[in-house]
């Protein structure tokens, strides 16, 4: 095949899987996790079932893909939101983070809350670990402030302990809509300043004994 072919083929290939991801995310917006199925998918960009399923071997592989493209706009989200101060910079991430969860509840809890029983065919933990850009530039702020010294330790445990507790809080604010925090934003800035503040008073350990590569 002359390899202009086969480029325009990839580019049409890709160009679909776009496609695909954009209709996923506005099936899982309007209808949640039980709307997203294969045959509605299909259907919604006018192509075959079949077709679908050499992109997406089942629905794992779509809410994976699903969640590298969140992580991608979540990343650039958060570059729109620079500072000179590392704190600052740092709590923009969990401040994008929450905005982006509050303002997609139905994508967030699909995306985000649902067990991911096994990784897409020829991809690794590690590998998915290191294309994420949100991680990525989380864990870059926080390196920010552990060289101007307002945080010790490991930055990457110290970026993952910010995760769950981020994750944590808008997700009992998605799941529990009724329970009185007080104002949402509000809630998940009290629990990121209380977070840091407690981390900053301690020399944080790796999670694990073995060093992960980011």
């Amino acid at each position: 095949m002359p390899p202009s072919v086969q480029t325009r083929r990839e580019k049409q290939r890709a160009e679909l899987r776009s496609e695909l991801v954009e209709a996923a995310h506005k099936l899982v917006q309007e209808e949640g996790y039980e709307g997203l199925t294969i045959r509605k998918l299909a259907k919604r960009v006018g192509y075959a079932p079949m077709s679908v399923y050499s992109y997406f071997a089942d629905k794992q592989d779509i809410l994976f893909a699903l969640a590298e493209d969140a992580f991608e706009t979540l990343a650039r989200r958060i570059e729109e939101h620079a500072s000179d101060d590392p704190i600052e910079a740092l709590q923009a991430v969990m401040t994008e983070y929450a905005a982006f969860g509050l303002g997609n509840p139905n994508e967030y809890r699909t995306v985000f809350m649902t067990e991911k029983t096994k990784l897409p065919e020829g991809r690794s933990y590690e590998d998915m670990e290191e294309s994420n850009p949100a991680m990525n530039a989380l864990i870059s702020r926080v390196e920010a402030c552990v060289a101007a010294g307002k945080l010790q330790g490991d930055p990457r445990a110290i970026a993952t302990m910010l995760w769950a507790v981020g994750h944590g809080t808008i997700s009992l604010l998605i799941t529990f809509p009724f329970y009185p925090f007080g104002d949402p934003q509000a809630f998940v800035k009290r629990m990121c300043d209380f977070t840091l503040a407690t981390l900053s008073t301690q020399n944080v350990p790796p999670l694990t004994e073995t060093p992960v590569n980011c």
